[in-house]
């Protein structure tokens, strides 16, 4: 009987399930389509289907509210946001390489909007950029085929020669359109759609549309470190504005941090960010690009400028006191130091400071967890959620309970008072198995595994080179936020995780591929030197 509660649900599902779908295929095609002009064509309708969508969602919002009552006013807006996206959209025709700096430029940034009844964080600008991208890069495509299917004397070259060639989708891409396209599907018997919806609509398909730029774009040392030195001046502004929650006692967003400060003998600080751990997790990318170009620079002057930085936003972030954003540097910087010396010592000294941290742990534990007895308290009751996770992975293993129901069936089943306010458990990977079960654990763990091959690449011989540091850095930077995420979730509904794939992919060498000629060249070389070492 268990087994016929996706099919019972799938034949009454509505258009809201629909519309999931058919978004997910949207922007799985928009990333694997080799024509150039087929891609153009996706994104384009991408970019039509997923506002309205996003639109629908947020129709009785109290912001979209006042702009329904106001026609005016709500006319004006969508002129001024229409003549930003063109304007942005031109700007980036003429210099596409400023695309990675511009959207790394907004990830931090969010707007509060109550969408489903509890508040949704939308990164409005980091939109802005995107949508400017893919028109930048669709428009003159769909406007370079039109031309010539009007002449056919017009580009003659260009239609001899055809569409540009692309290079051939890598595992990961198929990876994580999969992952996408799995999410959609599952979406059918949820049991709270809406919230798979506002996952597709806010965060997957911009996000995919993003990595697909960012993967086009001819990274080189030169954008990689403009890149750096865009994340460092964010987080310095940010690092700024914590100090001065710090000293006033006073936080800028969020009410629930707010009460947990009142009530507790310590004061954590989120700047401009929703949560202080997420405030942390951006810090840690940050330090850690700051710490690969330390470790691969060529002068001294360059390694203390970092040094410097890198005390002003480890200050920064110890005043988040966020435990799983210290795991994660610590993890960052420890991949770093076996790509730049050695793995061996490397393992040797964190087994270490490992053993020494465990004993600390075991000798002073009121230490670690000051007024508090139990485990749950001390985790904050992530604990305590991790569990129950699990438990809904126990009662049903196979698919889980759909796309975007943690909150529900945790309600529903383990906490019938609903006195949690959460969204999902405080590890992805307990909130995969729950909801979408042994299936989606499968393409979440080879969306993993590809994607850590993918970044391994391309470090052999890299010496000095400032591209071996910026690949270092994105290769440390996400195998930190992977690590934070078993602490506070949050993998492909972060931008973050998007845009280090996608410049790891622009950044990594391409597969060798060598002729038939090559490889017979060098078998006979390999029998010659055979042949003269037994001669010898």
């Amino acid at each position: 009987m268990d087994a016929a509660v996706p099919l019972a649900t799938v034949l009454g599902s509505g258009g809201e399930k629909v519309g999931i779908v058919a978004v997910a295929l949207l922007a799985a095609a928009a990333v694997l389509a080799t024509s150039r002009r087929r891609r153009a064509q996706v994104m384009a309708a991408t970019l039509v289907l997923a506002p309205l969508l996003l639109l629908a969602e947020v129709w009785d919002t109290s912001q979209v509210h006042f702009l329904r009552n106001h026609p005016a006013t709500a006319l004006v807006a969508v002129a001024c946001a229409l003549a930003a996206v063109a304007a942005l959209a031109a700007l980036l025709h003429r210099h596409p390489r400023l695309l990675p700096p511009l959207a790394l430029a907004a990830l931090p940034f969010r707007l509060p909007i109550a969408a489903g009844g509890r508040p949704v964080n939308l990164l409005i600008p980091l939109y802005l950029v995107v949508a400017a991208g893919a028109l930048a890069w669709a428009l003159p495509v769909l406007r370079e085929r039109e031309r010539m299917d009007l002449d056919p004397h017009a580009d003659v070259a260009v239609k001899r020669a055809g569409p540009r060639p692309r290079a051939r989708p890598r595992g990961l891409e198929y990876a994580l359109l999969a992952f996408i396209v799995l999410y959609g599907a599952q979406a059918a018997y949820s049991s709270d759609a809406r919230t798979a919806l506002q996952q597709m609509v806010f965060f997957y398909v911009p996000f995919a549309l993003l990595f697909s730029l960012l993967r086009e774009v001819d990274f080189d040392a030169a954008l990689a470190r403009r890149c750096l030195i865009v994340l460092v001046g964010l987080a310095f502004v940010f690092v700024g504005i914590g100090f001065v929650e710090y000293a006033t006692r006073h936080l800028l967003l969020n009410p629930r941090v707010i009460r947990t400060n009142e009530s507790s003998t310590y004061f954590r600080v989120n700047s401009i960010f929703f949560d202080p751990n997420i405030y942390g997790r951006f810090l840690v990318v940050v330090m850690l690009g700051l710490a690969a170009a330390v470790l691969w620079a060529r002068n001294r002057r360059d390694r203390l400028l970092g040094v410097l930085a890198l005390a002003v936003l480890w200050a920064g972030l110890v005043l988040t006191l966020s435990q799983s954003s210290f795991v994660a540097l610590l993890l960052g910087l420890a991949l770093l130091a076996a790509l730049r010396w050695s793995v061996r010592r490397t393992l040797l000294v964190v087994g270490v400071v490992a053993a020494l941290g465990a004993g600390a742990a075991i000798a002073f534990p009121g230490k670690l967890c000051p007024h508090r007895r139990s485990l749950s308290a001390c985790t904050s009751g992530r604990t305590d959620v991790s569990t129950g996770g699990l438990r809904l992975v126990r009662d049903r293993p196979l698919y889980g309970f759909g796309s975007g129901s943690f909150r529900e069936q945790y309600k529903a089943r383990l906490d019938p008072s609903q006195r949690r306010g959460l969204t999902a458990s405080h590890n992805t990977a307990i909130t995969i198995g729950a909801e979408q079960g042994a299936i989606g654990l499968v393409a979440y763990l080879l969306l993993l595994f590809l994607a850590f091959r993918m970044l391994a690449t391309g470090f052999a011989g890299a010496g000095e080179e400032s591209i071996g540091a910026a690949r270092a850095a994105v290769a440390a930077a996400f195998a930190g936020l992977v690590l934070h995420t078993m602490f506070y979730a949050d993998f492909l509904e972060d931008p973050m995780t998007w845009a280090l794939l996608g410049i790891g992919f622009a950044m990594a060498p391409p597969p060798r591929t060598a002729s038939i000629a090559q490889r017979v060249a060098r078998r006979q070389a390999r029998r010659a030197r055979a042949s003269g070492a037994a001669a010898s």
